[in-house]
């Protein structure tokens, strides 16, 4: 009885908390505490379309600090430069070779045949191989070694040069192809060299083409491969650079640019060409064996076995997410037998299908750009004629244009020859650009904010020309932009960039 007495004082004490409100809610009166809320998280600032400056300098023509051969270092930096090439490797590392700019502090400047890797992730950059010199004038002391050609070897470096294109193959390997530079005093000019580098053993492999300037191109039958074909040199020569695509196979292509043609004629071209790096062995696939070849548009939006590009330099090329290939403008010929200018044409190339489809643009040249209103997608929306623009492809599928330059008389351009620096995005479902920053008028100075801090209004400045920037796409989809010739952050045109850009799309 001691005990049940026990448990009915308990019980009445139990009764009495809940009557009074402690320990949980009551329907006899008592008050219901209020919770105390939880923090409410502070939310992470968007860096969507926000350009950051993540390094080199924000005045022109910047020396290099190359630091020790093969240790990455905070310091090193390559220097000013344009004409450039890159690539992405599996690892989602950026790789920068050559170009024509400047090295060390105290030595001439000229053409380049130095090798840098930079990691996204620690925002370093390491000197693999080659010079820290240049090829100046009347210094011809870097020439390159090719050593024997298809044996990979240490000693093996491309002659410096600038305006060359490259490739990154299924495995990860790095390909280089023509180029304009110096082999000697009495030696200089394009090259139709194809290289290989091996980012593991860090070895280059002279693959194909001649080791002098020059050569014109052996074309064969058109579709069939064979080892004695070979694209005729090409580079810059005050015309322009090709462009190139990897398939999905890993196969190399190659469009266009200013070279030699199969009689050794050199002017404008577009050709089409594929390399199959496990056969070493080139195709003539498509375009005129001979040069300055006008243009078929056929139907926009119709493919046609007819249809292809004309013969031109300085283009812009992307892959999209289905394997085709894309060109838009660049400068030379339209549908007429005179050079065109700057074109504002949009090409779709089919792998698949050996067939060409005119999208999107203009087939003359010189056509204005319409900027439209800044972040809304329109069916009359064009960047319109320019050269030496770079771009990408974002996860997405969309294709994204920066800068270039335009020779036009537009009122985009303000009359007069400008470096560019706006931002463009094409739509390959609704077929629409979108103009998505940067100025609408030439010749802007960069903004380039806090180092490493992204800001919506940091921007590169504007840049194009035979001053070709490079760009890469690293593996999260953010767009990195490097030097290029151009307008630095004091607005006045200066010469050769350094600076390093990433937009996250």
């Amino acid at each position: 009885m001691q005990l049940h007495g026990k448990i009915a004082a308990m019980l009445l004490f139990s009764i009495a908390l809940l009557t009074s409100g402690c320990g949980g809610s009551s329907t006899s009166g008592g008050s219901t505490p209020t919770p105390t809320p939880a923090p409410t998280p502070t939310p992470t600032p968007s860096t969507t379309g926000e350009w950051t400056w993540v390094g080199g300098s924000d005045t022109a023509n910047a020396v290099g600090v190359y630091g020790t051969q093969g240790i990455a270092a905070a310091s090193n930096v390559p220097g000013a430069r344009s004409g450039s090439v890159s690539w992405t490797d599996g690892s989602g590392d950026l790789w920068l070779f050559g170009g024509s700019g400047n090295v060390s502090a105290g030595v001439a400047g000229g053409d380049l045949n130095d090798l840098w890797e930079f990691s996204p992730a620690t925002k370093e950059w390491t000197w693999i191989s080659g010079s820290n010199t240049a090829n100046a004038d009347g210094d011809f002391s870097e020439s390159g070694v090719y050593g024997t050609q298809g044996v990979a070897s240490a000693n093996n470096v491309p002659p410096p040069r600038d305006s060359a294109v490259s490739w990154t193959d299924s495995s990860g390997n790095l390909w280089l192809f023509g180029g304009e530079g110096f082999i000697s005093s009495t030696m200089d000019g394009m090259f139709n060299d194809l290289w290989e580098f091996n980012p593991t053993s860090k070895e280059w492999t002279w693959v194909s083409g001649s080791d002098k300037p020059g050569a014109k191109g052996t074309y064969g039958t058109l579709g069939t491969a064979s080892s004695s074909n070979v694209p005729g040199a090409r580079g810059s020569g005050g015309g322009g650079a090709s462009v190139s695509w990897t398939d999905t196979s890993g196969n190399l292509w190659l469009f266009g640019g200013q070279g030699y043609d199969s009689t050794g004629n050199q002017s404008y071209l577009n050709d089409l060409w594929k390399f199959i790096p496990t056969a070493k062995t080139w195709t003539w696939v498509g375009g005129s064996d001979t040069a300055n070849a006008v243009g078929v548009y056929g139907t926009q939006g119709i493919a046609a076995a007819n249809n292809v590009p004309g013969a031109r330099s300085y283009s812009v090329s992307w892959r999209d997410n289905s394997g085709n290939f894309w060109l838009y403008g660049g400068e030379g010929y339209g549908p007429t037998g005179t050079a065109n200018g700057d074109l504002s044409d949009l090409w779709k190339f089919s792998p698949t299908t050996k067939e060409w489809t005119w999208v999107n643009g203009s087939n003359a040249g010189s056509v204005d750009p319409v900027y439209g209103t800044q972040g809304v997608a329109s069916t009359s929306n064009t960047p319109g004629g320019r050269d030496s623009s770079v771009g990408w492809a974002d996860n997405s599928g969309n294709l994204w244009l920066f800068g270039g330059f335009d020779y036009d008389t537009a009122s985009g351009s303000n009359g007069t020859n400008d470096f560019l620096n706006d931002l463009w995005k094409f739509s390959a479902t609704t077929k629409e650009w979108t103009w998505m920053g940067g100025r609408n008028t030439g010749n802007a100075n960069g903004v380039y904010g806090t180092l490493g801090t992204p800001s919506a209004s940091n921007v590169p400045g504007a840049r194009g020309s035979e001053g070709i920037a490079v760009t890469w796409t690293d593996s999260s989809g953010n767009f990195w932009l490097f030097g290029g010739d151009g307008y630095d952050s004091t607005g006045i045109y200066d010469g050769l960039l350094n600076d390093l850009w990433r937009y996250q799309p």
